[in-house]
């Protein structure tokens, strides 16, 4: 019997109406790839785990501005009786905001853990962007290519040397006259 059902999806449904019901905040938007089904749980790519990992870090933002946003808006006693139910009421939101900021950070953390052990195989680090002050840089390897790519890439490292060269003349002169208008400033006083 159960070779005479479809390899995909219920028999009489079109594929539309089979998937779950989603709250319109779990759905996924244009230009987002869809959430992976239940089955395959198991075998999340880290990179699927970082987006989750990004989207709860902006819920945790979100939540600590709501944090703030309440207490900042809480007037302190002063000797005035207020409704004591308006403090009950801030009181109860600023208590389901810290416990779900508690429970963000612990699926974060989870998240976090899970990422590091699906990508323990690589043992290379990330290359330095910027190097440090007094670190050479290490030889990228090049592919043999034309002479005129070679001068070309030349140029631009040396256009990009001497930009350097004047940012860093730049940024001391900025340093300098910061430090001349602080310190007039100072005596002024």
């Amino acid at each position: 019997m159960a070779a005479s059902l479809p390899q995909k999806g219920l028999a009489g449904m079109p594929p539309q109406q089979q998937q779950p019901h989603l709250p319109p905040s779990a759905a996924p938007g244009p230009g987002q790839p869809p959430m992976p089904p239940q089955g395959a749980l198991r075998e999340i790519s880290p990179v699927f785990l970082c987006r989750i990992g990004q989207e709860t870090v902006q819920d945790i933002v979100t939540r600590t501005m709501e944090i703030f946003q309440i207490t900042r808006a809480t007037q302190l006693p002063n000797g005035v009786t207020q409704s004591q139910a308006v403090y009950q009421d801030r009181f109860g939101k600023l208590q389901e905001h810290l416990r779900q900021l508690a429970l963000l950070f612990r699926k974060l953390r989870l998240l976090y853990e899970r990422c590091v052990e699906m990508t323990s195989d690589l043992h290379e680090g990330p290359p330095e962007l910027v190097p440090y002050v007094g670190e050479e840089t290490s030889s990228v390897r090049v592919e043999p290519c034309s002479a005129a790519v070679n001068h070309e890439r030349h140029e631009v490292l040396e256009k990009v040397r001497l930009k350097n060269q004047e940012m860093k003349i730049l940024m001391d002169q900025m340093r300098n006259l910061l430090w001349d208008v602080n310190a007039m400033l100072t005596l002024r006083k």
